[in-house]
């Protein structure tokens, strides 16, 4: 298999605050050992979250199991969701904007055992439906968890009582 170098869009700071992440959660569950040091295991996630590269391919380029590659993506997002604002958060402080963006996408899924709930009759395919709420320049304030496809916006985008 050929690898190649590629490119990531992001600052180098993104790096480092990912890699301090990922090393302080392995000094809290006292990690011995592991394949790649955190700062190339937040290279591998950022390479998967920004350029959208399989963990077949980032497996070959960071010379890891394709489970390994999908492990580490595992473990950084959790991560960064923990960082992540709450929807009660996410509104308090889009109250403060002059205005906000509220839309909502559906990602397209396999079919699964149970598929009536993933169909999405207004696209005519099966997906989970993921709301997103962003400031006017487009910055991610919040996104909703994945819910099946037949879910309404509305529903999707309402706050959990």
């Amino acid at each position: 298999m050929l690898s190649y170098p590629a490119a990531i869009p992001l600052s180098n700071r993104t790096l480092i605050r990912l890699a301090e992440l990922i090393h302080g959660r392995r000094s809290e569950r006292r990690c011995r050992w592991r394949r790649l040091d955190p700062s190339r295991q937040a290279l591998l996630v950022l390479a998967h979250l920004r350029n959208g590269d399989t963990y077949a391919r980032l497996a070959a380029d960071f010379h890891v199991g394709t489970s390994t590659a999908w492990r580490y993506a595992r473990e950084a997002t959790d991560l960064l969701a923990l960082l992540a604002d709450d929807v009660h958060a996410a509104v308090l402080r889009a109250g403060r904007l002059a205005c906000t963006i509220l839309d909502g996408t559906l990602i397209p899924i396999d079919r699964l055992a149970d598929e009536r709930p993933y169909y999405s009759g207004k696209y005519q395919r099966h997906g989970v439906n993921v709301q997103v709420l962003a400031d006017p320049a487009g910055r991610l304030m919040w996104a909703s968890p994945a819910l099946p496809g037949a879910t309404h916006d509305l529903t999707a985008a309402a706050p959990p009582a």
